[in-house]
């Protein structure tokens, strides 16, 4: 159990004095005892050595014999062995203790304090004043240095049952100057009598109010109302105004006919008692709440009396009294048990039972101490003894339940703690978050686990998280499905809390996750329960014990048997990992955008930092950056991207395939060699296009596609690759710098259909009209002179290219073109083509006239229009009319 106090004797009667101890009043480094004589005892508390480490301290958070000092027997010398165990049964002897100071020293008796038992102490330290409340005698007043009476009307408080004080700061309504107010409710049968001091005066007003019942517990809720606890129940008192008001919960304490428990005002455990009515008991608990208790049931409250929902505390028997001690409520059972209970306010979960032998009640420092004195501890006394409770380390506690796996609990506590009492509380509640995940996933709440891993104040490094699965869907860092780690052999009777939260109660194994070692060096999380090596071994010492009452089985059924089971297994094995598989994704998803707001994707370079909140994304990344510089960190951070993007692929293969397509049109840092070998295992030759193109490994995916797209029937793994239509479309994607790869690879779409192939150099795109086109003019002239006439056309009239070279080489191609020899059926083709040189001879005027009439057939009639048009742009227009004219004998043409 967690060790959060640990008890110290610091007063204790000695053996021979009669007197009882009946409360205490701590305050500073005084400690002032009331016993059942009327005395009132003055102790300094001595400065303690620091608590004893948790090793020295017994099971229950008493200290061992090794770390237990004397403590104060009036004076004395310190008491025999007998003396301890009579005094406080169950205590180690003291006797063996080294000698040391002692932790407290008497200063001074005061005899005469009250005739009769002091039953309760407060003080109101801003008026220098003590507060004390005897059986019968009612309610007195003394100086705290002196110890004189002051005076007060005790008479009217005479058989007070109970008195409570608060001090508050207080705005004056009139001059809205603060000041401190300080009140006093006595509790005398029916009466609430109210006192006031306003900065150290006491007024000389006093407020009576008149309840219903006799009033047996008084608790301030605030600076202005009390709740007081009676037999029939519990009423809020505003004091300020008089006004009463029921406290109702689901079945309000002490009402009749709820329909919760807490209808009983008595349980069966005073049988025998006649009508006794269990005390109702209040205690203030931290921001405005309080808790009221009565047997064992219990409602928490607000500080305006309204009901909070919240679950009763799980208490088995009726505490004796209860308390807040920060962050703790603290429930003292009778003095016959001897137990204090410590709970978590927020899961009401027990954390601790500390052995005070024979304690009656509790004592806390006043609830308006400020938050320097919050967890300084309490105290607890019994007729014999006062024990100071001292609070431990709060990040030893936190370390404490870590061991433990109490990790609900430790991020319980951690919420309720303010930050200046921890050393890093956002790195350890970071740190217990990450640990409650693994445990999480270890149950197979996969989904919880990944939300948990992804929350805002979490972001798990991806290598942490990574390391839970196999190696099948995160490579190196996963676990061997093989060689799985031994699973921690656990009772079963603790497997875990009923409620099925990520919380143990056992001790820590030795392979269990640690708080001070981070658990993913363990690595063996998935591999134990998804890969079916999770099952409890046999102990070889009670197998044949467990054979011998086995009933004979035919061999071959049991075979069967054994294999149906193992089927079944690995079925099972093979359901949770694809659940979660499909819970990483989400995880990776958030890694990623984590990543891409430290690094650009696109180029893998830091982007600039802009604040603090950049160093803290890479702690979320990485799980050490120290002392690295911009390189380094880059470097790592690819490296981490790179791991992300393959994992993220690897689980859309093995969950979604038809995911993993998306991943390739964004900027990634997929390996190429996983993705190249898990979508060629699955015949995914489209995804692995996209993929090639979207990494830039051009000549990979181009030498793919002319694999699949150059035969002359389709291939059965990749059908829809066949043919030039998505080489062409590939290649109309890459850019002018390429155009070495998009010459070699577009030759055989040119080869394999002219028309499609074309579309490369003739598309209306950029790319397409800014390559190279002297390149381009060479490459098709090697393959088909029609081919680089087409491209010649398209740049000169389409793209309006004035370079005399392609006019004059244009011209050329024509001419050489016509004067082939003409086959038969071609005839049309030729028209057509004789008819574009001449278009073309009329249009330009960029074209070599003397280099083209050279070209032209001097005594070939079917080139003498093109001759007369040549002469015309030349300006030798008789020439010209003399080929219309004579040798065409085409006078239309003649008169244009």
């Amino acid at each position: 159990m967690l060790s959060a106090f640990t008890a110290r004797p610091i007063i204790e009667l000695k053996q021979r004095d009669k007197s009882k101890i009946e409360s205490i009043l701590a305050y500073g480094d005084r400690v002032l005892v009331g016993l059942n004589t009327g005395s009132l005892r003055i102790y300094r508390v001595n400065e303690l050595p620091p608590a004893p480490p948790p090793s020295s301290q017994a099971a229950d958070g008493t200290w061992s014999s090794e770390a237990t000092e004397p403590t104060t027997q009036d004076q004395q010398e310190p008491s025999t062995a007998q003396d301890y165990h009579a005094a406080a049964p169950g205590f180690h002897n003291a006797q063996a203790a080294p000698k040391g100071p002692k932790p407290t020293d008497l200063l001074r008796e005061v005899e005469k304090f009250s005739t009769r038992a002091i039953e309760q102490l407060a003080i109101i330290k801003e008026a220098n004043t003590i507060i004390s409340l005897s059986n019968y005698n009612g309610v007195a007043l003394h100086d705290l240095q002196t110890f004189e009476p002051i005076e007060f009307p005790t008479a009217r408080t005479k058989s007070a049952s109970t008195f409570a004080v608060t001090s508050n700061i207080v705005r004056d309504p009139d001059t809205g100057i603060p000041e401190i107010i300080s009140r006093l409710a006595v509790a005398v049968k029916r009466r609430l009598l109210l006192w006031s001091w306003h900065e150290s005066e006491l007024s000389p007003d006093v407020t009576e109010i008149v309840l219903s019942e006799a009033i047996r517990s008084l608790t301030w809720a605030n600076a202005n109302k009390v709740v007081c606890g009676m037999n029939g129940g519990y009423q809020i008192v505003d004091v300020t105004t008089g006004q009463m008001e029921d406290i109702v919960g689901p079945g309000a304490i002490g009402a009749a006919g709820g329909q919760s428990r807490f209808g009983a005002t008595a349980s069966m455990g005073y049988m025998g008692l006649g009508n006794f009515t269990p005390k109702p008991l209040s205690a203030k608990l931290a921001e405005g709440q309080l808790l009221l208790a009565k047997d064992i049931n219990t409602l928490f409250i607000n500080d305006s009396g309204k009901a909070l929902e919240k679950r009763q505390i799980p208490w088995q028997t009726a505490p004796e009294s209860i308390g807040y001690s920060y962050p703790y409520i603290l429930a003292l059972q009778a003095p016959t048990k001897g137990s204090l209970e410590v709970r978590n306010p927020d899961t009401l979960n027990l954390l601790q039972a500390i052995s005070l032998p024979g304690a009656a009640s509790l004592h806390f420092p006043p609830p308006t101490v400020s938050l320097a004195h919050a967890g300084k501890g309490f105290h607890v006394l019994s007729e014999r003894v006062v024990w100071k409770m001292d609070a431990t380390d709060y990040d030893s506690q936190i370390d404490e339940l870590v061991k433990t796996q109490r990790y609900d609990e430790a991020i319980s506590i951690l919420a309720m703690l303010e930050d200046a009492l921890l050393k890093n509380k956002t790195e350890t509640m970071r740190e217990v978050k990450m640990l409650k995940a693994e445990l999480l996933f270890r149950q197979r709440k996969f989904r919880e686990s990944m939300d948990l891993f992804n929350e805002d104040e979490v972001q798990a490094p991806p290598e942490r998280v990574l390391r839970l699965f196999p190696k099948i869907i995160v490579g190196e860092l996963g676990v061997d499905e093989k060689k799985p780690e031994e699973p921690p052999q656990e009772d079963s009777d603790h497997e875990g809390p009923p409620n099925g939260k990520a919380n143990g109660d056992h001790a820590p194994k030795e392979d269990e996750p640690h708080f001070e070692v981070s658990s993913p060096q363990k690595g063996g999380g998935f591999a134990k329960y998804l890969m079916g090596q999770g099952r409890k071994k046999f102990d070889p010492e009670t197998s044949s014990i467990v054979s011998s009452r086995r009933v004979p089985v035919d061999d071959d059924a049991a075979s069967i048997r054994t294999s149906k089971a193992a089927e079944n297994q690995r079925a099972q094995d093979e359901k949770d990992l694809m659940t979660a598989v499909s819970e990483l994704n989400s995880y990776l998803a958030g890694a990623r955008a984590r990543l891409q707001r430290v690094i650009d994707p696109a180029t893998g370079k830091l982007k600039p930092r802009t604040s603090g909140a950049t160093e803290e994304a890479f702690k979320t990344l990485l799980m050490s950056h120290k002392d690295e510089d911009d390189e380094q960190l880059e470097k790592d951070l690819q490296e981490t991207f790179r791991v992300v993007d393959t994992t993220l692929f690897r689980a859309f293969m093995y969950s979604r395939p038809t995911l993993a397509s998306s991943l390739f049109r964004i900027p990634n840092f997929c390996d190429p060699q996983v993705v190249n070998e898990r979508l060629v295992e699955h015949n995914r030759f489209n995804e692995l296009v996209d993929f090639f193109y979207g990494k830039k490994l051009h000549r990979q995916a181009l030498d793919l596609l002319r694999k699949f797209g150059s035969p002359d029937e389709p291939d059965e793994a990749a059908p829809t690759l066949h043919g030039p239509q998505r080489t062409v479309l590939y290649l109309q994607g890459l850019p002018p710098e390429l155009i070495d790869i998009i010459l070699e690879f577009s030759e055989w779409t040119l080869r394999k259909d002219p028309k499609l192939g074309m579309e490369v150099f003739l598309a209306d795109s950029e790319n397409a009209e800014t390559l190279p086109r002297a390149r381009i003019l060479h490459f098709l002239g090697g393959i088909d002179t029609a081919l680089e006439i087409q491209y010649l056309e398209h740049i000169i009239s389409e793209l309006n290219d004035m370079t005399p070279e392609f006019h004059n080489r244009l011209v050329e191609l024509f001419i050489r073109q016509l004067r082939e020899e003409k086959k038969p059926g071609e005839e049309e083709g030729w028209d057509s083509l004789m008819e574009r040189l001449v278009q073309f001879l009329k249009d330009s005027r960029q074209y070599s006239l003397g280099r083209a009439f050279s070209l032209i057939p001097r005594d070939d009639s079917r080139f003498y229009e093109a001759r007369a048009v040549v002469l015309s742009n030349m300006g030798q227009h008789k020439q010209a009319l003399e080929i219309y004219v004579f040798q065409m004998k085409d006078y239309k043409k003649a008169e244009e």
